[in-house]
């Protein structure tokens, strides 16, 4: 047989156990053809059990390529030179990429042709493969990590009486017509890949630090202890009318949760880099990446249009009753500060979307009826939660992190922060170490 390997073209003398890397090479690309029984050199040598060899290859493509990749390949036996051989024939597939099952979707399994070789792919290729194949964005595509885990929204779901299983998973998006898992379930799973950094500084500018943290896992755990660090900086401040005390946040919690949310649901999953929350004396900043929907201008959001970028995260919220309807956040957060001087603002740039809220206190000024005269007094009292905490220890003498769970109605993670918080604030002091230790006023 004169011929020599091409990139559409590869010579076997045997039927060896790499002829996969082969089958999934010409399948990524443009198809091609393998030849069990010719040496590289192109002499036929034959091969002595063709039944057998062609046993041999169709298990191994079968029980080791995914996804199934057996519609696309032809395997028969032809006769070259008087000697028998076996002819693989590709077709390129239309579930790219494919790979080796016990190497997932990474460079180490998933090859192209490149001349008259197979190559690994890189991880930007396999991302541009998927997208290039499916044609889907990017909640849609096909995950590249496989191994998931869903604690943390098996827990929300069954949190809220909801059902979670396979069929669940498909009816969500979260399993793919090819069986496989999306990056839908890649978000919600706990190895989500992309997370939220949120820095809180001193002051009105980037000048100093006073804490800074990223934070990672499922989405939802994101979404949970993201709203708990917020609520610990979202002071409470209090004005007198008479004998009345009326309590203010600095920032609305509800605004603060449908900023929130929108920086999560609304964002393009298809950048790597973090989502980031800005905390300043007077005021937060939520930046998500992507910008806006193409097609969509700031007008067209104020006059309540709405085209979600992650129509299936959404649709996943809404089910867990974390959104109420597409669309509304931003006029929700607009009501919130109807009465207030200064006006929540939303900002647009290629790439990127940023909502502010102003600190609706002013820099914690409080003025208090004294003696029938209005007296500014710079007073900062303590959040709702800390205020519990510290009137608890004021009537008991001293709290213990297990009482302080049950008080907060809250997750241990929480109750421990704010107690360090009040630790750090010099409003209480530790006593004692490990489970016996228990919090005093200082």
């Amino acid at each position: 047989m004169k011929s020599y390997e091409n990139i559409d073209i590869e010579f076997k003398e045997i039927y060896v156990d790499d002829i996969k890397k082969e089958v999934i090479a010409f399948a990524n690309t443009f198809g091609g053809t393998i030849y069990i029984g010719i040496r590289k050199d192109g002499t036929v040598v034959g091969i002595d059990d063709p039944d057998y060899v062609m046993l041999q290859v169709a298990n191994a493509l079968r029980d080791n390529i995914r996804p199934d990749i057996m519609p696309f390949v032809q395997i028969k036996t032809i006769e070259e030179e008087q000697k028998p051989i076996i002819e693989i024939s590709v077709q390129t597939g239309t579930g790219r990429p494919y790979y080796l099952q016990s190497k997932g979707l990474k460079p180490a399994g998933v090859y192209v042709r490149r001349g008259s070789a197979s190559q690994p792919l890189s991880d930007d290729g396999i991302r541009e493969m998927i997208v290039q194949t499916s044609g889907k964005s990017y909640e849609r595509g096909r995950s590249l990590v496989q191994e998931l885990t869903f604690s943390s929204f098996e827990h929300e779901m069954k949190e809220r009486n909801l059902e979670t299983g396979l069929s669940q998973m498909r009816t969500l998006r979260m399993i793919g017509e090819d069986g496989l898992y999306t990056n839908l379930a890649l978000l919600l799973s706990d190895q989500c890949e992309h997370t939220i950094k949120v820095a809180v500084f001193q002051g009105t500018d980037k000048a100093v630090f006073r804490d800074r943290k990223e934070f990672s896992g499922s989405l939802l755990q994101q979404l949970e202890e993201v709203y708990q660090l917020i609520d610990l900086y979202n002071k409470t401040k209090a004005t007198f009318s008479g004998l009345n005390r009326i309590d203010t946040r600095d920032y609305p919690e509800e605004a603060v949760r449908e900023a929130l949310l929108n920086c999560i649901v609304h964002r393009d999953y298809s950048f790597s880099g973090s989502s980031l929350i800005h905390i300043y004396d007077d005021r937060i900043e939520f930046v998500s990446l992507g910008g806006l929907v193409p097609g969509l201008s700031m007008e067209a959001i104020f006059m309540g249009v709405s085209q979600s970028r992650n129509p299936d995260l959404a649709a996943v919220f809404y089910r867990m009753r974390l959104i109420e309807s597409y669309g509304t956040g931003i006029g929700k957060i607009q009501r919130l500060y109807d009465d207030m001087k200064e006006k929540p603002k939303f900002e647009t740039a290629p790439g990127a979307f940023r909502v502010i809220l102003p600190n609706q206190n002013e820099a914690g000024v409080l003025t208090v009826q004294v003696e029938n005269k209005a007296e500014p007094r710079e007073i900062l009292l303590p959040s709702t939660c800390e205020q519990i905490l510290l009137e608890y220890v004021r009537d008991r003498g001293y709290v213990t992190r297990k009482s302080a769970e049950e008080l907060l109605g809250s997750k241990s993670t929480k109750a421990f922060r704010i107690l360090k918080q009040l630790v750090e604030q010099g409003q209480l002091k530790v006593e004692g170490r490990g489970k016996n230790s228990r919090y005093v006023a200082n």
